[in-house]
């Protein structure tokens, strides 16, 4: 199936982006972005390219599929991104990224190399991030992609718990519903706010969140009330497994006192926050023994346990075996290749 795209941009509109889809993007985080721009772009609902244009590259014209199955024909060529005030990258699928010597990595290099600020949304910021581009800069990316991130780029800053974040002229997004969310912040800077919320209202958004807002936390068990900042909290806690903050520090990171996080936690989870704490890495400690080939000394280390004892107790009075009998019980799976990256802590309850 093919979906041809059209929109020629105006000679005189506020805000120009162009876009530069990867293999297998996401066509939510695509679309999400180009419909705050046609809205906000004309009067109305009548989709005129008229205050905001946009272009979708490709080289040589050539389609590009989404991860759905989707193709978007694109409206031109890779054009002189000096002629555009944002340049987005929207990724997908982590095999979609493209390899460093691909024509759309060698474009996004030539926009960083014209000062052009560069958006990486979903996956996008992977190509950031291998092209040598996001140096010295916090890249967000989502909760889903956090352990992939640190496994490719040990030394680069991820940020896993908002929506979106603006480096100077790196932008990067998370991906999902948190794309409409960047791409209204774009339409207040270059329209205003107005706009911005005119174009939220059609889309049936009541208002846009800021770039500080918490992703939307995976439920850690059925029937889990929701609450942003426990969701933050153990956000926090699944990004920092191996060197666990003080209970003080996440809350003073979200802005609450110790003991009201403690009763939050009472109140959603029925546990207190250093149980949940110990509860996510010890499930992480029982994929890495499902899925990698690393002793239980070096994922008792890798997950800031005291010693290979300590975990052990931890481990077996969590799941009813020791660490090692939970290994061999799992017989043809614990071949599996090193490090293989396939789960999630949060997928397993």
């Amino acid at each position: 199936m093919r979906h041809v795209l059209s929109a020629r941009p105006g000679p005189s509109a506020k805000l120009r982006v162009g876009f530069v889809l990867l293999p297998n993007f996401t066509l939510t985080a695509f679309s999400s972005f180009v419909d705050m721009l046609r809205l906000a772009a004309d009067k109305g609902d009548r989709s005129r390219p008229i205050d905001c244009s946009w272009q979708v590259m490709s080289p040589r014209l050539r389609p590009v599929r989404s991860s759905c199955g989707i193709d978007i024909q694109p409206t031109a060529d890779l054009l002189d991104p000096k002629a555009f005030d944002y340049i987005v990258a929207v990724g997908g699928l982590l095999r979609g990224v493209p390899a460093q010597a691909d024509p759309l990595a060698a474009y996004i290099r030539r926009a960083a190399a014209a000062g052009v600020p560069l958006i990486g949304v979903c996956t996008g910021s992977f190509l950031l991030c291998r092209l040598g581009l996001m140096a010295q800069r916090k890249c967000c990316v989502s909760w889903y992609h956090y352990r992939d991130f640190l496994d490719e780029f040990p030394t680069l800053v991820p940020v896993a718990d908002q929506l979106f974040v603006v480096d100077g002229d790196r932008i990067t997004c998370s991906g999902g519903a948190g794309v409409a969310d960047l791409a209204a912040r774009l339409v207040t800077e270059h329209l205003g706010a107005a706009t911005a919320q005119k174009a939220l209202n059609i889309l049936l958004i009541d208002r846009p969140r800021a770039a500080e807002s918490a992703q939307p936390a995976p439920r850690r068990a059925e029937g889990t009330v929701d609450d942003a900042r426990v969701s933050r909290a153990l956000l926090l806690m699944e990004q920092n497994l191996a060197e666990p903050l003080a209970i003080a520090d996440i809350a003073d990171a979200l802005g609450v006192g110790v003991r009201q996080l403690e009763r939050l936690f009472a109140d959603r989870l029925r546990e207190s926050p250093q149980e949940s704490y110990l509860a996510l890495r010890l499930r992480h400690a029982r994929w890495m023994l499902a899925n990698t080939r690393f002793s239980a000394a070096r994922i008792a280390a890798d997950l800031g346990f005291a010693d290979g004892s300590h975990f052990g107790r931890a481990f077996k009075a969590r799941f009813g075996a020791t660490p090692a009998a939970f290994r061999r019980a799992l017989s043809p799976r614990s071949e599996r290749i090193e490090g293989d990256g396939e789960g999630r802590v949060f997928e397993t309850p």
